[in-house]
């Protein structure tokens, strides 16, 4: 649909791409995946046909569409919500106002006329073109996609402008997703989204008709909604197949076998000079030494890309507290008329790190308000353990900082005793390099603000951390620095966030909040979902329920006793071999994706494509075999 041919971009003096080919084929599910700064998004703007390249061709099929959305910046107004969704249609909803039209005229024109006959045919003829285009659904349409980014029916009629820029982003993403592209283009779209959207978008990308690239910094999101991602690494495009969890691994097979091949070029090159230094002068070997040399010449050098640096931080430990750090009795927290949280009951205990999950709306900074002090009662009883240190991060952390400090020093001011190395290591774990740390607060951005005060937080952690949507404005790898620091925390910690993939690595315990109540439930947030499922019975507050055993269920060692080896050995060979048919596939469509990116001819390119598609199919096929096989082995042992 879309190629990239030979193309290179540079931003000012900075060069971000050469050299990059890429063609998206129909219903690609490509993850675009970099560090910050690397291009990813100039590269979909690229696509969506908003930026040019400086050198190269994109080259885009006839009568392809694509839908473009941004980080931010856009702004709706005029309409209210519905008709801005339903405004996509305006196609389709003229053929219907046509229809009216026709209808009318119908009912008052001769049956046994020309005019008559020319005027049913023409409705004949629209009315199956909107029954094609499913026009009869549309405000059913339109309300689907609406409850799945989170508007409430309630605000369906309120007009746009009156809307946070948040939520405006949720309603340019609607329009997008109603328009369905043939290439749906989308930057971040998970940035202003809560756990249930993003669920909700994951569902809705899977049974996506056309092709999409998506930029995320959500780990869990990119495994679940790609099957391609292609890395912007080293002024160039790579590609691997499968989720993020298998991109990590394809790289790291792919520099192990690049180092492999750099270290034999070498020893190879080395050879081919020490004999052409040796017999550089001697006329006997002159045959030898030219055609080493020639072979020398032909090498096509393996240059290793610079080491991406791993970064970690030693964060200080906090004080001890005593065992339980918080306790609600009877809370209720109401604004007017409007009841938040109803009588709740709950203890937190020290070293838990407890998830609040909800909808928006439900009460999660509320009640992360009310544990920080922040916020009052409205009635009930809340207290705070011994020797309990609470400090709160919130959405807008920026606007307590001093805007007149430079980050560096204003960092130092608290470091006590931090050497000026660790800090600059500090603030570059969370996107300030090089010549940014002698910025001054001021003349940052809101998000970049709040990366900086989250940073300035964690550099001297109170034992009972109240966090609310600390991975916002983070990429991937500020995430990784402030998962590792919070998993080695041996203080208490409250936090809300969308990330799925942060909120199973970190929490041991997930607090629901919905109509008003607080639901307890043990493990992180795949186990909440299970649960839900009615994997497991909830947990109640404060008190965990006594766990009873069923005197008919087998006991373990009955189980154990009719456990078949045999059949386990066939199900493990099996499930061996469909494991490596994966990765001979997973292959040979890399090869083909990689043979796509050089045009011979149209008749080649359309059998490499019916070829491919077999393959992914092929390939969908055996990983499905392979984890029913795999569910088996669990259920047997």
């Amino acid at each position: 649909m879309i190629s990239l041919v030979n193309a290179s971009k540079r931003f000012g003096p900075k060069l971000l791409f050469e050299g990059v080919n890429w063609l998206i084929t129909p219903q690609d599910r490509v993850g675009l995946v970099g560090a910050n700064g690397t291009g990813k998004s100039t590269v979909m703007k690229i696509l969506a046909g908003f930026e040019t390249i400086d050198s190269g061709d994109v080259t885009t099929q006839k009568g392809i569409t694509a839908g473009y959305l941004p980080q931010d910046g856009l702004s709706l107004s005029g309409r209210t919500v519905f008709e801005e969704c339903l405004s996509v249609f305006d196609h389709i909803r003229d053929m219907e106002r046509e229809m009216e039209q026709l209808a009318h005229a119908m009912s008052e024109l001769d049956p046994t006329s020309e005019e008559y006959a020319i005027t049913t045919d023409r409705f004949g003829h629209l009315d199956s073109q909107f029954r094609n285009r499913d026009g009869y659904a549309l405000e059913a349409k339109v309300g689907s996609v609406l409850s799945g980014l989170g508007f409430p029916k309630e605000e369906w009629t309120k007009r746009t402008e009156y809307f946070s820029g948040g939520w405006q982003m949720r309603i340019a993403l609607a329009k997008l997703l109603l328009e369905q592209p043939d290439l749906l283009l989308l930057d971040e779209p998970t940035n202003h989204l809560d756990l249930e959207a993003r669920n909700w978008l994951e569902e809705y990308l899977g049974n996506y008709p056309n092709a999409f690239v998506l930029i995320s910094h959500d780990r869990y999101f990119l495994d679940v909604a790609v099957s391609k991602i292609v890395e912007l690494w080293n002024k160039n495009l790579h590609f691997y197949t499968g989720g993020y969890e298998r991109y990590l691994s394809q790289k790291t097979e792919r520099l192990t076998l690049l180092e492999a091949a750099y270290r034999n070029q070498q020893e190879r090159i080395e050879q081919l000079e020490a004999f052409i230094n040796r017999f550089r002068y001697q006329a006997t070997k002159a045959k030898q030494v030219q055609s080493r040399i020639k072979e020398l010449e032909k090498i096509e050098r393996i240059e290793i890309p610079p080491e991406e640096k791993a970064i970690h931080f030693s964060f200080p430990q906090p004080k001890a507290s005593g065992r339980v750090v918080a306790e609600f009795t009877n809370v209720s927290k109401a604004y007017g008329d409007r009841v938040i949280l109803d009588k709740v009951n709950f203890a937190i205990e020290r070293g838990e790190r407890v998830a609040l999950v909800g909808v928006n709306g439900a009460g999660k900074s509320t009640l992360i308000k009310l544990l920080a002090g922040t916020e009052s009662l409205t009635r009930g009883d809340y207290k705070i353990g011994h020797n309990v240190q609470p400090d709160y991060f919130a959405q807008d952390q920026y606007k307590e900082l001093d805007t007149d400090s430079r980050l560096l020093d204003d960092l130092m001011s608290v470091a006590n005793g931090k050497t000026v190395t660790e800090l600059r290591s500090l603030l570059g774990c969370f996107l300030f390099s090089e010549d940014d740390v002698f910025k001054q607060i001021g003349v940052l951005s809101g998000g970049e603000r709040n990366r900086y005060a989250l940073a300035r937080m964690l550099l001297n952690p109170s034992n009972f951390l109240l966090l609310d949507e600390p991975t916002n404005h983070l990429d991937l790898r500020a995430k990784d620095v402030l998962l590792e620091s919070l998993q080695a925390f041996t203080g208490t910690v409250v936090f809300v966030s969308h990330d799925r993939y942060f909120i199973d690595k970190l929490a041991t315990k997930v607090y629901e909040i919905a109509n008003g109540e607080v639901e307890v439930f043990p493990g992180n947030y795949e186990d909440y979902q299970y649960r839900k499922a009615g994997g497991s019975p909830v947990v109640s507050a404060p008190v965990a329920a006594a766990v009873v055993e069923d005197p008919s269920a087998p006991k373990p060692e009955a189980r154990k006793q009719r456990l078949n080896p045999l059949k386990v050995k066939q199900l493990e060979d099996k499930a061996a071999k469909l494991e490596a048919k994966s990765m001979e596939l997973e292959a040979e469509i890399g090869q083909l994706e990689q043979a796509l990116q050089d045009f011979v001819n149209a008749e080649e390119t359309r059998r490499q494509m019916e070829l491919l598609d077999q393959r992914r199919k092929q390939l969908d096929a055996v990983l499905a075999e392979w984890e029913a096989i795999s569910l088996e082995i669990e259920e047997v042992r």
